[in-house]
């Protein structure tokens, strides 16, 4: 967990809480984190749980790793150190909107457990549902997939510390959502994603 350097700084609580502005929406916020290997179809899945949840009268709002590297995390790289940086910050981005009764869809590789487990205990202290959804997807189909030309550039050398290819990828060992895009089609991969926000209470029917 970073250190706070900054000295003589105060939480300043307001007048509106949390469970007010869950009313306010008819929803309660919550951090959905899509983990996976480039290629494996996180953000396709979030654009496409983002436009279901829109249609069912829910907010949500994508956070998507290069969307987010162009801006808030523009300057850090993909370093070890850069990537923990990156999902530390997410993670607290991530927080704010739960606070504000969002439904965050934060899509990331998030390569390494200890950051994602790091961003959990973020949420879960201040009593926050965080769901690790597992975007699983064989090396071989991503590589196949490579809609960004990503892989083909990894594997030529040009890009390095590529997550799959010469730096490592950690599979969760507990998502609460598993999704296999390797066989699973998309609108059954959202359908599994809403039944469990409304099984566990975070949105209605």
């Amino acid at each position: 967990m970073a250190e706070q350097k900054a000295t003589n700084v105060h939480w300043h609580d307001g007048e509106i809480s949390r469970e007010d502005r869950n009313r306010l929406l008819n929803q309660k916020g919550a951090t959905l984190w899509f983990t996976g290997l480039s290629g494996s179809g996180k953000s396709t899945i979030a654009v496409a749980l983002e436009e279901a949840l829109f249609e069912r009268g829910k907010l949500s709002y994508r956070l998507d790793g290069d969307n987010i590297r162009m801006g808030i995390n523009k300057n850090l790289g993909f370093s070890d150190e850069d990537r923990t940086e990156n999902i530390r910050r997410i993670g607290e981005v991530s927080k704010l909107f739960v606070d504000a009764g969002i439904i965050t869809l934060s899509s990331f590789i998030s390569p390494f457990r200890e950051d994602r487990d790091q961003v959990r205990r973020l949420h879960e202290e201040a009593g926050y549902p965080f769901i690790e959804v597992f975007v699983d997807c064989s090396l071989d189909e991503a590589e196949k997939r490579d809609p960004k030309g990503l892989y083909v550039k990894a594997r030529a050398g040009e890009i390095k510390n590529f997550t799959g290819i010469d730096s490592p990828y950690e599979a969760p060992n507990a998502p609460e959502i598993h999704l296999n895009t390797n066989t699973t089609p998309l609108d059954q991969e959202v359908e599994i994603i809403l039944n469990y926000l409304v099984q566990n209470g975070l949105i209605s029917e």
